[in-house]
């Protein structure tokens, strides 16, 4: 039991990879939309890439979206609506009617013509409510028939033979031209204006019934296939009814295959292919970024932004829909991980994410190309992240990537530009507006995960800092020697297309744990004295090598990121302190003793990537142009190719991802910028 333990804690990392690898593929899976995937591969305006196809059983040919939509709309536009006529309200009104004529004529008046002045307003009101009274907030076309509702029977009617209550002045003025009663005009006005009121009004409910059912009898479907018959040859083009057959055949065949017998069946497919896909990262973090790999941390990190952008767009797809589904920055991924970790990774990384989302998206392929296209341009693109233009630059880019490549497709597939749909432009440009979100995300990773990047790194490249303050005091000779390896490292860097601003900081730091015995190293030595004449070789070497690990101690104290310490770590690699080897030899051969050169060497490791190999050279080669006595362009030439050859073949450089010409190209950067230190001319021959 102790040694199964035992054998769990030594594994945690491993078991914790697996757990995560686990987790984020059952997640996935999870969130996927419930439903399978047609085997075949539908564009339109391209020609049918497979096999004659038939039709492997009966299924209705489906209208399209935009046949359905104007069905839709032929029936809202030829639709009645229904008004409500209320034949209580003439009662009322009537009954009103002779305590409102008391109340606007005098006494004199009624007796004089009061029987007339009744009769007019009593036939005069039957009229309009003949008619009925509308009190209208949806103006209709005065020609479009409506269903007048009296009681449980609709009729049809003129809208126009329906009075508004704003015709009600002008008809009652009509009817006082036509009578005896003009004198009574202004009278009449008011009784009708104070009598009258609304009995018709729109019965929305009804109308919105009548047109649901009207909408519902809609027939989504015109004609079938009969089983075994010919879809759609080799090399036809899929277009017009062609493409109508095919994407109803493909919808069928998706709603049958996707039942409760074979759910399982759909779902552990669809776990396999996305295993698989996240497989592949891991392996290839494993095999070309093993320091990466051995930080739970960093494959937390990369496995939650794949998971986060596949959720993302899933529930683009869910709750937008598929027009949407381009709104989500799916360039944030490479963006992201190039800012941190390098361009392989991040590209890698997206082209599985883009593959894990091919899945489920319409248009797979159109999808798959416009994405990993945009990945390409963002990989080659964006540098310098803390620069702010840089990355509006490369956002238009990307945008402008897109909307090319979609105009492209688009097309291909209509056959004509008036028959583009401009919304997936408009979803580009917010989906680039949204990739301007990666700097404050980067910002909140770093916090949350310990990671670094440029913008970082900028603030860390201030030589006022504390940390370099406090080396500028302690050892002002180990700072003036590493902001020389700095400038030497950050020109190499620029050559060969490697992190320069990266690999100006981690020499900034490299030799920060000196601060630890300064007078011990040359480069502080102010005076004759050698503190190292009083110690053994052993001793003195010792103390070199620790400087190593003080500088770990010392970075980790100050909270400097992992990917600075690894500077610290790896820039004398596994080489040897030959100065000191070479004395103990001798006195071992005097004495007649053999010595231990492992214990001449530093730990290491070696350089592990193309940054800390640069800074291994460009450390190695400035420290020991300090030691020629009358430099020279040739004595300097000789000088880099010589440390920089025993380098080679030391095997330092062998974990490092540098090759033979950019090596070659880092001595040419060397060479020149020590002779522009020394300012050093060519030689010429006597």
């Amino acid at each position: 039991m102790k040694n199964f333990i035992n054998t769990i804690y030594k594994k945690q990392g491993l078991i914790y990879k697996i757990f995560l690898y686990v987790f984020a593929t059952a997640l996935i899976v999870y969130v996927f939309p419930k439903g399978s995937k047609f085997k075949y591969d539908i564009t339109q305006g391209k020609p049918w890439q497979y096999e004659t196809l038939y039709a492997p059983f009966d299924f209705a040919i489906l209208k399209s979206e935009e046949e359905i939509t104007k069905e839709k709309q032929e029936i809202r536009r030829g639709h009645i609506p229904y008004y409500v006529f209320n034949t209580d309200v003439p009662q009322l009104v009537n009954k009103k009617l002779a305590e409102n004529i008391s109340e606007i004529f005098t006494e004199e008046e009624i007796a004089k013509n009061g029987v007339e002045l009744v009769k007019f307003s009593t036939q005069l009101l039957d009229d309009i409510y003949s008619r009925g009274v509308l009190a209208e907030i949806k103006p209709l076309d005065e020609n479009r028939i409506v269903y007048l509702k009296k009681g449980n029977q609709a009729e049809e009617a003129v809208y126009k033979s329906v009075l508004k209550e704003k015709e009600i002045k002008d008809y009652v003025n009509l009817a006082i031209d036509n009578s005896s009663l003009q004198q009574y005009r202004n009278a009449l006005l008011e009784l009708f204006f104070n009598t009258v009121k609304p009995n018709v009004k729109a019965d929305e409910a009804l109308t919105q019934q009548d047109l649901e059912t009207k909408l519902n009898t809609i027939s989504y479907t015109r004609g079938s296939v009969v089983q075994g018959s010919k879809i759609i040859s080799r090399g036809e083009i899929i277009e017009g009814n062609k493409l109508s057959i095919l994407a109803s055949l493909k919808k069928e065949y998706e709603s049958k295959i996707w039942t409760e017998t074979n759910y399982y069946i759909v779902v552990l497919g669809y776990t396999m292919l996305v295993a698989l896909a996240l497989l592949m990262l891991m392996l290839f973090i494993y095999k070309y970024r093993p320091f990466i790999f051995e930080n739970n941390t960093k494959v937390t990190f990369i496995f939650f932004n794949i998971v986060m952008l596949v959720l993302l767009s899933i529930t683009a797809i869910k709750w937008l829909g598929n027009s949407y589904i381009y709104i989500v920055p799916l360039c944030i991924l490479p963006l992201t991980l190039k800012a941190f970790f390098d361009t392989r990774l991040g590209m890698f990384a997206h082209v599985l994410t883009v593959l894990i989302l091919g899945f489920i998206v319409p248009n797979s392929f159109e999808y798959m190309f416009l994405q990993i296209i945009a990945g390409i341009v963002t990989i080659l693109t964006t540098s310098e992240l803390y620069k702010r233009a840089n990355l509006f630059i490369s956002v238009g880019q990307i945008t402008g990537v897109y909307i090319f490549a979609y105009f492209a497709f688009t097309i291909i597939q209509e056959g004509a530009i008036a028959s583009i749909d401009y919304k997936p432009f408009l979803m580009f440009l917010l989906g680039g507006v949204a990739t301007l979100f990666v700097q404050p995300l980067i910002y909140a990773y770093e916090k949350v995960f310990g990671l670094i990047s440029d913008m970082s790194l900028l603030e860390l490249s201030d030589t006022n800092s504390k940390l370099l303050k406090e080396l500028s005091n302690k050892a002002p000779g180990t700072f003036h020697h590493s902001l020389n390896v700095a400038n030497l490292a950050e020109a190499s860097a620029n050559e060969v297309g490697a992190n320069a601003m990266l690999v100006r900081v981690g020499a900034l730091y490299h030799d920060i744990g000196k601060m630890a015995n300064p007078s011990f190293f040359t480069e502080n030595q102010t005076s004759s004295v050698n503190p190292h004449d009083d110690l053994s070789p052993i001793e003195s070497a010792q103390i070199i090598v620790n400087h190593v690990v003080y500088g770990i101690e010392i970075a980790k104290k100050h909270n400097l990121p992992d990917r600075i310490i690894d500077f610290i770590r790896t820039h004398h690699g596994t080489s040897l302190i030959y100065y000191f080897y070479k004395k103990a030899q001798d006195l071992a051969e005097e004495q007649n003793e053999t010595i231990d050169i492992e214990k001449f060497r530093y730990p290491g490791p070696t350089p592990f990537s193309k940054e800390t190999a640069i800074l291994m050279m460009s450390d190695s080669v400035e420290a020991a142009s300090k030691s020629l006595k009358e430099p020279s362009a040739t004595s300097i030439e000789k000088l880099v190719d010589k440390i920089i050859n025993k380098q080679m073949e030391a095997g330092q450089f062998l974990n490092a991802d540098i090759t033979f010409k950019e090596i070659k190209e880092i001595k040419k950067i060397l060479k020149q910028k020590l002779k522009n230190i020394y300012h050093l001319r060519i030689e010429y021959p006597e």
